[in-house]
């Protein structure tokens, strides 16, 4: 198998734990490339992307907690920004670390990304975007009753604050990063989703929202013209039928079966279904791509694409 462009998306709940300081994040991201650096020694070039979801809305939660009129809390787009920043400097780190334990020589950076997304887009009338600790219900409407915040229930794990989550547009460094990759740099980037801007005339504009990192690797995937889209979740496969007699591991699928199995609701809305609706988004927008959804523990399977589901425009 010859040499690939590979974009590898992260969870942002793979990097956070119970432990929510930064020793057990950067433990889990060592671990983490421990796994990713075996795209490296199979001769592939890698962009990394990750999610953020867990550690922005910790973010928020110390930014509100500590605002006042001579230390004002940042905004959301901002915050996004703070944590792109800290997750790529701890993830170049145990990348750079492993390589060198592994005796491989190679460069990694982690690029400050920024997400266009048009300013319209009703998700701005509907947040829908997770973020933050899981919450009891007790305690969720607590936080409702002296904020503006939204809760909702998340995937039956607790409750979550809510903030819109607008689709990519467009990936305003994509050509940068496609130079770095093309230079053989192992690059870091679109960091919980991306920063969301709004195009504004010549200028952009942040804006208060959280870009799904999933649609944004697949918006990324599509602009660098990448021969695969992996999009790490728990499991090694996606199913049909999950948790009942009929449960069926998908293995190789086509677009029309997987907008099959949607239109069946087989794919929970706060879990699988954004990963499915991106790996498809991927392949249409890329036929000469593939997509494939699997685990981190996975990774030998993705090297030879003989393991995860893999998604692909044709049956």
């Amino acid at each position: 198998m010859g040499k690939r462009k590979i974009v590898v998306a992260l969870g942002g709940n793979a990097i956070l734990s119970e432990d929510a300081s930064a020793a057990a994040q950067q433990q889990a991201l060592k671990h983490t490339a421990e796994f990713l650096v075996q795209f490296i020694e199979n001769g592939d070039d890698l962009i990394i992307s990750h999610g953020n979801g867990p550690q922005v809305g910790n973010l928020l939660l110390q930014q509100e907690a500590a605002n006042s009129e001579k230390n004002p809390a940042m905004p959301l787009d901002t915050c996004v920004a703070m944590t792109q920043g800290s997750i790529g400097y701890w993830l170049q780190n145990a990348m750079n670390d492993v390589l060198t334990e592994r005796q491989l020589e190679k460069e990694v950076v982690s690029l400050v990304t920024q997400v266009v997304v048009d300013e319209k887009d009703p998700a701005f009338e509907k947040p829908t975007k997770p973020i933050g600790p899981f919450l009891t219900k007790e305690e969720a409407e607590k936080e409702m009753s002296h904020s503006n915040a939204v809760f909702k229930e998340d995937a039956g794990r607790g409750w979550r604050k809510v903030v819109p989550s607008p689709k990519p547009i467009s990936i305003k460094e994509h050509k940068v990063i496609n130079q770095l990759v093309n230079s053989g740099v192992v690059t870091i980037t679109v960091g919980g989703g991306g920063i969301p801007v709004v195009q504004k005339e010549n200028k952009v504009q942040g804006v208060e929202a959280v870009i799904d990192k999933d649609f944004a690797s697949q918006k990324l995937a599509e602009l660098v013209k990448a021969d695969l889209l992996v999009i790490l979740t728990g499991v090694d496969n996606v199913f049909v039928n999950y948790n009942t007699p009929e449960q069926k591991k998908l293995e190789r699928v086509s677009v029309k079966e997987m907008k099959q199995y949607m239109e069946e609701d087989q794919f929970a809305a706060g879990s699988m279904l954004p990963k499915v609706e991106a790996a498809i988004q991927f392949v249409e927008g890329y036929p000469e791509g593939k997509a494939i959804i699997t685990s981190l523990e996975n990774i030998q399977g993705v090297l030879t694409e003989e393991g995860g589901t893999i998604i692909t425009v044709m049956d």
